[in-house]
């Protein structure tokens, strides 16, 4: 794997992994979706997510960043299990360690874009001036014009809310980030921006898992690729 110094450690580590959603409106039913899922990625890889819609790649980046409980084994993030750690450990992985950057921008109305962007960086004690102009050079780069800086991105167009998004999500060095489809529906221009960070992240060591449909922008990146289809109940099974 160019780029990857095989004898570091894994920065993430997947071992039986297992997951059913409970539909309580439904009678409890049980709906399994994935079965002893493992996974590695180690410092300066990206792993890109595949398999068809619905196999479960969105699952496994929300238990990955623990918005969805793990059914049974271990998510290890730089030593930290995700699947049994306390709400105040996640939070502290999060704030120190690991970044994801969603499909949606979920951000607290009337809140600057320069801030919204900087917020990574002052939470983890960069200096104010410092992180506004970390987060402005992103904003550049990411072609948001300067005069919408400091207005809220609630009022902004898709397009653009997504590279607010891509940017809050790099202002950050985290050791491990997580990637829902950082290219959809984004220009060439913008979408040469975002690869260039990912190679980037990689290169100053960050261990990174990708949902990529664009099979251009995954080859670019993506040092392997993991089928989650092999994860399924029925093949697990």
């Amino acid at each position: 794997m160019a780029g990857v110094d095989v004898t570091l450690g894994p920065m993430i580590e997947v071992r039986g992994l297992s997951k059913a959603f409970v539909l309580h409106n439904q009678d409890g039913a049980r709906i399994p979706v994935m079965a002893g899922a493992e996974l590695t990625v180690r410092p300066g890889e990206c792993v890109a997510l595949t398999g068809a819609s619905g196999a479960g790649k969105s699952s496994l980046m929300r238990m990955l960043y623990g918005n969805y409980l793990a059914g049974a084994g271990s998510i290890r993030i730089a030593g930290v299990d995700v699947a049994t750690a306390a709400p105040r450990e996640i939070l502290q992985l999060r704030r120190e360690t690991l970044g994801y950057v969603s499909q949606f921008l979920r951000v607290v109305p009337r809140v600057p874009t320069r801030e919204v962007v900087a917020e990574p960086l002052l939470a983890t004690g960069t200096p104010r001036d410092a992180a506004l102009g970390l987060a402005e050079g992103l904003l550049a780069r990411l072609n948001i014009p300067r005069r919408l800086w400091s207005l809220s991105p609630t009022t902004f167009s898709g397009g653009e809310q997504q590279r607010v998004n891509i940017a809050r999500g790099f202002a950050y060095p985290y050791p491990a980030l997580l990637l829902d489809e950082p290219t959809a529906s984004l220009d060439a221009a913008n979408r040469a921006v975002v690869l260039d960070l990912i190679a980037e992240a990689k290169a100053r060591g960050a261990a990174v898992v990708g949902i990529f449909h664009d099979a251009e922008a995954r080859a670019r990146v993506a040092d392997r690729e993991v089928d989650v289809t092999g994860f399924s109940p029925d093949v697990a099974a």
